[in-house]
């Protein structure tokens, strides 16, 4: 493999020292023109290009930021991100992307391989085996800005961007509610992620502001996937007292639920079935799903936007804040049922 080109070689060929081509190419205004020019036209024909991360590291700063989601199959986070880098590219600064892949190793990897990078500061969203902080306590320790968002842990002190999950398990069922199903399921995680706790007590909210009872054995708890929400649905019919809706867990456990639906003669909405995050193809299946939309694109913004104050104060958690996301229902034909 060809050598890559060094300041040493251009001091080489003209024979002078590397310090005085290091400040040509800076163009330091103690070097000759003449030198300048010289060295310019050395750097051009050996084909030379600066070591831009080398420069960064001497200035403390590389505008490179971490970013660790559990996975970029799902739209949600593939728009997250995309928002997230349109609000930081004019600003210079780029991204380098982790997934975890769900597993508590891989994130704690992910955010000492970062951290090895020298990246100024790391945005992440927890995998569902994350039931402890230490791996991300290492950012702080090293002063740079640590934001968590949809998936967070607000008691380890650090700035977040979410969306009200309370709330999101509340209108979802409440929305099953108006269309007049009555015995409502969920398919939730077994993970004792924030979110998924935080939308089980709106689901139940829901149910007793309504005077619907909280049957436990509609409360599914596994994963959440396609073939989780086959595997729910599955469970949930082979019972003598059988719901007439479900509250899924994410669109792909709602897929998994619908696809079982079908399969059994029970196809939405005569069945209803609502998911979370509004993934790409949930207007495209058949039925269309309703969904609670997320914001995504809104959440990438408000992460851009926290990470940009948080590198102007003097100490990035000075001033700690949480954004907080108002979710809404995208009613599609697998709620389609009205009637009481």
């Amino acid at each position: 493999m060809k050598k890559k080109t060094t300041i040493y070689d251009i001091a080489k060929a003209l024979n002078i020292t590397v310090s005085t081509v290091s400040r040509a190419l800076n163009d330091f205004p103690t070097i000759s023109k003449a030198t300048k020019n010289a060295v310019l036209e050395t750097a051009k024909t050996l084909n030379y290009t600066p070591n831009k991360l080398a420069t960064a590291l001497k200035l403390g700063k590389t505008n490179i930021i971490g970013v660790i989601v559990p996975t970029v199959q799902a739209s949600f986070f593939a728009s997250v991100i995309n928002s997230l880098e349109d609000g930081l590219k004019d600003k210079g600064y780029r991204i380098i992307l982790y997934q975890s892949n769900e597993s508590l190793a891989k994130e704690i990897n992910g955010v000492k391989a970062l951290l090895e990078a020298q990246v100024d500061g790391i945005i992440a969203s927890m995998s569902l085996e994350t039931n402890e902080t230490n791996h991300f306590e290492e950012v702080v320790k090293q002063n740079k800005p640590l934001i968590l968002f949809d998936r967070v842990n607000k008691s380890f002190g650090v700035p977040t961007v979410t969306l009200d999950d309370f709330m999101a398990g509340y209108i979802a069922t409440q929305h099953l509610i108006d269309k007049g199903y009555k015995k409502i399921a969920l398919l939730t995680t077994v993970h004792q992620i924030k979110i998924f706790s935080d939308r089980l007590q709106g689901y139940k909210k829901a149910l007793l502001d309504n005077n619907l009872e909280i049957i436990d054995e509609f409360i599914i708890y596994g994963g959440l996937s396609i073939k989780d929400g086959r595997f729910g649905v599955g469970k949930l019919m082979r019972k003598k007292n059988k719901p007439d809706a479900i509250v899924a867990g994410d669109d792909f456990t709602a897929l998994g639920a619908i696809k079982k639906l079908i399969e059994i003669g029970e196809t939405p909405p005569k069945i209803g079935v609502i998911g979370f995050s509004n993934e790409g193809f949930s207007a495209y299946i058949t039925p269309n799903l309703s969904t609670i939309d997320q914001h995504a694109n809104e959440m990438g913004k408000e992460c851009a936007k926290m990470f940009l104050k948080m590198i102007q104060q003097g100490n990035p958690y000075d001033e700690v804040s949480h954004t907080v996301l108002t979710p809404t229902v995208i009613d599609r034909e697998s709620t389609g049922r009205i009637y009481k």
